[in-house]
């Protein structure tokens, strides 16, 4: 009961993935880093538990190809077909830059608020249709130096500012 008080809270306040404008950081930086995942492939269906629909987990995840000059790594992850904007549903920051992998349901790390207002993993949701999650790694020349909880569009800017290499893992999500 707790779970679906929390969830109704997080829907309405998103207004259906829709609640935040966040952009993805706009680095040019190259897209050297492999992203990977063992519960689905690039392009294909995130499996239902790692949903609002399933147990809100996130996903394990790989990478590889960070330069050996990489200081930090980042994760966002985000949906860019929100109705209202690109709704940003995770960020790690400061990940310690020999990390290739995070566990499914990770949380260890330093997190900035995502669109919903909370700095934790808030998987994908998407009002209808048919929505593009995208998990993009960033390599950063240095670490954020953010607190956990920091505000989203603060810490993309961090990472946007720091970003040296980046990689990306694309996940499709349907609403039954």
């Amino acid at each position: 009961m707790r779970r679906l008080v929390l969830w109704t809270t997080l829907l309405i306040g998103a207004a259906g993935c829709g609640g935040g404008q966040a952009k993805e950081p706009a680095t040019t930086a190259p897209a050297d880093i492999t992203v990977t995942s063992t519960a689905f492939r690039d392009g294909g269906p995130i499996p239902r538990k790692y949903t609002c629909d399933g147990d809100d987990v996130s996903p394990p995840l790989a990478w590889k190809g960070a330069p050996p000059n990489t200081g930090a790594l980042a994760l966002v992850v985000d949906d860019p077909d929100a109705p209202k904007g690109t709704f940003t549903h995770w960020v790690l920051l400061d990940l310690e830059p020999t990390t290739t992998s995070i566990a499914e349901g990770h949380a260890g790390t330093t997190q900035a608020k995502n669109s919903a207002g909370r700095a934790t993993y808030f998987g994908p949701c998407p009002p209808s249709g048919t929505h593009h999650y995208r998990f993009t790694v960033y390599a950063l020349s240095e670490a954020t130096a953010l607190p956990n909880g920091a505000d989203l569009d603060e810490a993309l800017r961090a990472i946007d500012a720091k970003t040296i290499a980046r990689g990306r893992l694309t996940g499709l999500f349907t609403r039954q």
